[in-house]
């Protein structure tokens, strides 16, 4: 899409704040209106039901933007590690059941991998990243950060997974790491600087 001369309105499809923070702090410099989805918990909701990220991103994406006219971005991401056939993959979420903690989720995790060591403990954060409008996909971005599991949880920030996530790079887990790291480096702040720079262009200070 060209460069536009004024700020493009995007809608996040999530009733979550801290998303639509993290988001904000990504676009950071750019001319980019982003907001939550209006009246968003009163939405029919999208079943995440596909087996790959991608088909869960735009699906999610094509469902809000047919009952929204603005342009609407929607992600679906999760932790893959292959020694475990790619394990907890798009079931992240879920991989302790529908009321599990975060503590929970990763500590099933822990004890799966208790006996793997080297690089059977290699593992990967994907996110995917559609934009849709009025039903109609308008882009898809994808991006990873590797890494490996760590046998115990370190750090007291992030959520999900980031405590056992050890990034290789900075010698952190993502709980470690500070938000401008996290932004920097994470899979989400990949993909979403991809989809940036595919609606209005490079922006400075945007960490790319």
């Amino acid at each position: 899409m060209p460069a536009q001369s004024k700020p493009v309105r995007l809608f996040v499809a999530s009733s979550n704040p801290g998303k639509l923070r993290e988001y904000r702090e990504l676009a950071a410099g750019a001319p980019l209106d982003l907001d939550l989805l209006p009246n968003f918990s009163s939405l029919p909701p999208f079943e995440e039901g596909a087996s790959t990220f991608a088909e869960n991103a735009a699906g999610k994406a094509l469902h809000y933007s047919r009952r929204f006219p603005e342009l609407v971005v929607a992600d679906d991401s999760g932790l893959v590690v292959p020694a475990l056939g790619g394990a907890p993959g798009v079931f992240s979420a879920r991989y302790a059941g529908p009321d599990a903690s975060d503590a929970d989720r990763y500590r099933k995790l822990l004890t799966e991998m208790s006996e793997l060591k080297g690089e059977s403990r290699r593992a990967r954060f994907v996110c995917v990243l559609a934009l849709a409008k009025a039903g109609s996909a308008i882009g898809l971005f994808s991006a990873a950060s590797e890494g490996e599991i760590l046998e115990a949880p370190r750090g007291d920030h992030g959520f999900g997974y980031d405590p056992v996530f050890f990034f290789p790079k900075l010698g952190k887990s993502y709980a470690e790491l500070s938000a401008e790291e996290k932004n920097q480096h994470s899979h989400r702040g990949k993909a979403f600087r991809k989809a940036l720079e595919f609606l209005i262009g490079p922006v400075a200070g945007t960490g790319k």
